[in-house]
């Protein structure tokens, strides 16, 4: 199952703070339409009915969609900071 560093927790949970996320709400990943292997990060006010929670023990949860699930069971979401805000990044799980 894809894991969450406590970087990546810390930038989800500011970010849907700016944005007014709703407590259930959260960062959900999907798999992107038209690109397989491409991800999309969005900020949404509550999980679809099918989504696996894989984050929660913040402020804010991180969703992944069914059909992005498999390809992401072996990685884990990092953030890095810039100046225009945190990038997220996807990296194989650390053994």
């Amino acid at each position: 199952m894809l894991t969450v560093t406590d970087n990546a927790r810390t930038a989800v949970e500011s970010l849907a703070q700016q944005a007014g996320v709703p407590h259930e709400g959260g960062l959900r990943i999907a798999q992107s339409s038209g690109q397989p292997g491409n991800f999309e990060l969005a900020l949404v006010p509550a999980p679809q009915p099918d989504d696996t929670v894989v984050d929660d023990s913040g402020e804010t949860k991180v969703f992944v969609d069914t059909e992005a699930a498999g390809a992401l069971e072996s990685l884990q979401l990092d953030a890095e900071p810039s100046t225009e805000g945190p990038g997220f990044v996807l990296t194989p799980q650390q053994a």
